[in-house]
């Protein structure tokens, strides 16, 4: 699986095994498959129930895809999980080339959800994709500041099924988003 590297992050593939872990509540059994550690909020009750289940489910409905799945964004400086970020999931699979990103609490404002999420359009771009897409929640300031400024033109409105409203975000090779 295709690790993708930033200035200060590797956004390691999740593997299966260790999603499996990770749902049962074996957070140090899934941090010692993957080789780093994790902070005591990851991952919730509706993580474990929810994204953890999907990206499993994705992952073992088309294995030879899990590069376009869910990965952890780790510390190249200590090996820490500083959050997870990744696609919803194979474009063919999902219809479009969409990301996502969580950045856990302790590592929040420091610029790692913008770095994250402009590595994975740059590698989106770079497997020949034409467009990215993210979906926001209007009342989430932090993460419209990331998409915007890292080219994303708002297109239009969604209703998520879990999330609810949602602003729906498009980035363009051509769009010229600033190095991250």
């Amino acid at each position: 699986m295709a690790i993708v590297r930033t200035r200060r992050l590797e956004l390691i593939p999740l593997a299966p095994e260790a999603i499996e872990k990770l749902i049962l509540g074996d957070r140090g059994g899934a941090a010692a498959t993957l080789g780093v550690t994790f902070p005591d909020e990851f991952p919730t009750p509706g993580e474990r129930e929810g994204f953890l289940r999907v990206q499993l489910e994705r992952m073992q409905a088309d294995p030879q895809r899990r590069d376009w799945m869910a990965r952890i964004m780790v510390s190249r400086n200590d090996r820490s999980a500083i959050g997870h970020c990744g696609f919803h999931g194979p474009p063919e699979m999902i219809g479009r080339v969409e990301i996502g990103y969580t950045v856990f609490t302790h590592h929040r404002g420091q610029g790692y959800a913008k770095e994250a999420a402009g590595a994975l359009v740059d590698w989106a771009f770079a497997q020949g994709e034409s467009e990215v897409y993210a979906s926001v929640a209007p009342d989430n300031a932090p993460s419209l500041a990331v998409v915007r400024s890292l080219g994303f033109i708002q297109i239009g409105t969604q209703i998520d099924e879990v999330d609810g409203l949602e602003l729906v975000f498009v980035r363009r090779p051509d769009a010229g988003a600033p190095e991250t």
